[in-house]
């Protein structure tokens, strides 16, 4: 039977071959721990407003129906009712999705300015990156070069 090689080493010295450093690792986490959250706040409130409207529509739209299934002594009468009705309910509907649609653009304008504010997070942490980086490889390369004039 064949044995499973151990890669625990392998990889071990792999990962002492490339530089990591681990605090940026930690903080680009940590940033997008926060933006997940803070986007997960937006969309969980968009989804109780839209919950809320939902169900103040469904409400309406019932008492309505109540009104509708009452009896009633002339035949036109139901057609008045039936009218009045789908009246309302034409009304109701616009309002409503007017309503759904102000959630829709209040999330989507905080989901955008989060996205703006950890673009330029993002892109602060990137300038300071390569200026260090920059600044390593400046210092590595004078090394580099005072030990070869020395030779």
């Amino acid at each position: 039977m064949q044995k499973a090689q151990d890669f625990t080493k392998v990889m071990q010295d792999m990962a002492a071959k490339f530089p990591f450093d681990q605090k940026a690792f930690q903080d680009s986490f940590k940033s997008s721990a926060a933006l997940g959250e803070k986007v997960a706040k937006v969309a969980l409130e968009a989804a109780e407003k839209s919950s809320e409207i939902s169900a103040k529509w469904t409400k309406e739209t019932l008492s309505k129906v109540g009104a509708l299934t009452k009896v009633k002594e002339e035949p036109a009468d139901y057609t008045k009712a039936v009218s009045d009705f789908a009246a309302a309910a034409a009304e109701m509907a616009a309002e409503n999705l007017a309503a759904f649609a102000e959630v829709a653009k209040k999330a989507q304008m905080e989901t955008v300015e989060l996205m703006l504010a950890a673009g330029k997070d993002l892109s602060e942490d990137a300038a300071a990156a390569v200026k260090k980086a920059q600044a390593e490889v400046t210092s590595v390369a004078k090394k580099a070069a005072a030990a070869a004039s020395v030779k």
